[in-house]
Parts: C-alpha cells; structure tokens; sequence
C-alpha cells in the first residue's frame, strides 16, 4: 500500500490543522486503548494509567512526536521509524498488533474531534497513513 499526492496532502493538511493539539488527542487515544483493549496495560505495569496521568501525558507528546515525523517523512517511512522500531521490538518488547489498536483508536478520537472533516476520503488516508506507520513500526519483529 502506499500512499497517492493526494493521501499525503489530506494527511498534512490535518496535521497541520491539528497543531499543537496533536499530542492532546494522542493522549486521548492512549487512553482509549488502555480502555478499551486491557491486555495493551500489560506493557505499563509501573505506569500510573488513570486519565490525565502525567505518564500516560508523557507518552502520549513522544507518540505524537514520532507522528509528526512520520508526516515529514512520508516518502521514507521506514527509514524515519527505524529506530522506533527497534527500541519497540528489541528493548521494550512491544506486541506490534498494539500499533494497529492504538491506530484504530486514534482513528476514532480525531473522528470525534473533527466531525465535519471526516469524510470518507479523509478516513481512508489516514487510515492509510496510520497502516503504513504500523507497518514501520513492526518492521524490526521480523
């Protein structure tokens, strides 16, 4: 899968858009995950996990961090996840089907957030986006 000229503008444009709340809904769908997928908890056993936990904050600014670099680096996905990758696969021992809940769950906070942008097209690209982020991010289990 990659992602057409116009899959990349629709995900800039709501990066762009999103500004400095990015790390905000981040931290929301951090939150949902832990919710709505518990077993996602089992990594953090040390964490403080309750909603609005400065931990849960902390994680939430570097996700939307790798994002956003990700975003800046459309044309080279892998190579600019790389060493996310491995830190997740190698040190932390990170499920990769993690990746795709925390995605899902991103997916339905910005939903929430921005009702009226979107649209079918708009989740189709960022989904994309998220799927190929996933994929990246799962490269070094391989």
């Amino acid at each position: 899968m990659e992602l057409s000229a116009a899959d990349q503008a629709v995900v800039r444009a709501l990066w762009r858009k999103m500004g400095t709340n990015l790390s905000i809904y981040v931290t929301e769908a951090l939150e949902r995950t832990f919710l709505a997928f518990p077993s996602t908890k089992t990594y953090f056993p040390h964490w403080n996990l309750s909603s609005g936990s400065a931990q849960v904050k902390a994680h939430g600014q570097k996700v939307a961090d790798a994002l956003t670099l990700a975003v800046d680096q459309l044309h080279d996905l892998p190579g600019a996840l790389s060493a996310l990758s491995d830190l997740h696969a190698r040190k932390l021992g990170i499920d990769p089907a993690n990746f795709q809940l925390l995605g899902h769950c991103l997916l339905v906070t910005l939903a929430r957030h921005y009702p009226g942008d979107f649209s079918p097209a708009v989740h189709v690209s960022l989904d994309k986006f998220l799927n190929l982020v996933t994929s990246a991010l799962a490269s070094k289990y391989h």
